[in-house]
C-alpha cells in the first residue's frame, strides 16, 4: 500500500524449506554477448528508476540510447542529435506532454522514426481510453529483457545480426 508521504510497505512470501541441501545452486549461463546494435534508441520515462533500468537493459543489447525524462527535453535531444533516431521508446502516460503527443511532433521533425510504447497500463486498456489506436507498437511494463529485445526487433522491422 502506498500513501504519499508515509513511505511504502512490501511483503515478500517465501516458500518454506522443509530441510537444508548440501547441492550447489545451479546458476544460469551468462547471457551471450550481444552484438553491437547499430541503432540508437530515444528513451523517454518520466520515472527515474524504470528509466534507468531501461537504458541498462538497452545498453547491455547493444544499442546507442539516448535519454529523457520527458517529452520537451525529448524534443530538444531531437533537435541537437546529429545521427538518426531509430526508435522512440516512450511511456505513454507522462505530465505535461503524454508518449502520443510527443510522438507525433516526433514526426514532424524525425519522420523516419519508428515508436514503441510502453505503460503499466494493459494494451486494452490504453486503447478503450482512446490513448492510441488499435494495432500500435506497445509493450507492457513490466518487462524481461527478451521481450523488450524481440519487441524492438518486430518495430524495427528486423533481426537482431548474429555475432561474429
Amino acid at each position: 500500500m502506498r500513501e504519499v508521504g508515509r513511505g511504502t510497505a512490501f511483503k515478500v512470501y517465501l516458500p518454506r524449506v522443509e530441510r537444508a541441501t548440501d547441492e550447489p545452486l545451479h546458476t544460469a549461463a551468462p547471457p551471450p554477448v550481444a552484438r553491437p546494435a547499430e541503432e540508437t534508441i530515444l528513451l523517454v520515462e518520466d520515472e527515474e528508476m524504470v528509466r534507468e533500468l531501461v537504458r541498462q537493459l538497452l545498453v547491455q543489447q547493444g544499442y546507442t540510447v539516448l535519454t529523457a525524462s520527458g517529452g520537451a527535453e525529448a524534443l530538444t535531444i531531437c533537435q541537437r542529435h546529429t545521427g538518426p533516431i531509430h526508435l522512440l521508446l516512450t511511456d505513454v502516460v507522462m505530465p505535461q506532454m503524454s508518449g502520443r503527443e510527443l510522438s507525433i511532433f516526433l514526426a514532424s521533425i524525425r519522420p523516419e522514426t519508428r515508436v514503441l510504447y510502453m505503460s503499466g497500463y494493459t494494451d486494452d486498456a490504453i486503447v478503450h481510453h482512446g490513448v492510441l489506436e488499435p494495432g500500435t507498437a506497445f509493450i507492457q511494463k513490466p518487462f524481461t529483457p527478451e521481450a523488450l529485445e524481440a519487441t524492438i526487433r518486430k518495430v524495427l522491422g528486423s533481426p537482431r545480426k548474429p555475432a561474429a
